[in-house]
C-alpha cells in the first residue's frame, strides 16, 4: 500500500482518479520533466531522468491497479487464480507477490504480516489464498512468462 499511496502523491491525484485524467496528469509531467528538454546542464538532465522514471513507475502501478483495468483483465485473472496453481511467493513491506505454474505473477497489496503467516502455514496455501487474499486486496498483473 505504501507504493500506492507514494505513486498517487508523486503525481497529485486522489484515489478515485479515472484513467483518462491520470494519463493526461502523467502527459503534463513527463512534458515538464522529460530529460530531453534539458541539453547544457547534465546535473539537470540527470535529475529529470530520475524524475521521469519515478513518473513512468507511479503511472503504470496506478493504471496497472485502477478498476477500469482490473474489471478489463477480470476473466483472464479469474481463469489464473482458478486453474493454475500457485508454486511461490514472496513477501516484502506488505506486498505479496505470487508466481503461478503458466507463469503469470500477480502482486497483491497492503497484506498484513497475520495473513502471510496464516498463508506459510497453510496446508494448502493455494485454497488458503483462493479463500483469504486473491480477492480481499488490491492486486495487479506484473507479468506473464510469455509477454517478458
Amino acid at each position: 500500500m505504501k507504493k500506492i499511496i507514494e505513486s498517487r502523491k508523486l503525481l497529485g491525484v486522489a484515489k478515485e482518479v479515472e484513467l483518462k485524467e491520470l494519463k493526461s496528469i502523467y502527459r503534463n509531467f513527463m512534458k515538464d520533466w522529460h530529460p530531453d528538454k534539458i541539453q547544457d546542464d547534465p546535473q539537470a538532465k540527470l535529475h529529470a531522468e530520475e524524475k521521469s522514471k519515478a513518473f513512468i513507475e507511479a503511472y503504470h502501478l496506478l493504471v496497472s491497479i485502477a478498476p477500469e483495468t482490473r474489471e478489463q483483465q477480470l476473466a483472464q485473472y479469474t481463469e489464473v487464480i482458478t486453474n493454475s496453481k500457485m508454486i511461490d511467493f514472496v513477501y516484502k513491506a506488505q506486498t505479496l507477490e505470487v508466481r503461478f505454474a503458466d507463469g503469470s505473477r500477480y502482486e497483491y497489496f497492503g497484506l498484513p504480516h497475520s495473513i502471510y503467516n496464516k498463508l506459510v502455514n497453510s496446508d494448502t496455501p493455494d485454497r488458503f489464498a483462493r479463500r483469504h487474499i486473491y480477492h480481499s486486496f488490491v492486486y495487479r498483473k506484473v507479468s506473464k512468462a510469455s509477454e517478458e
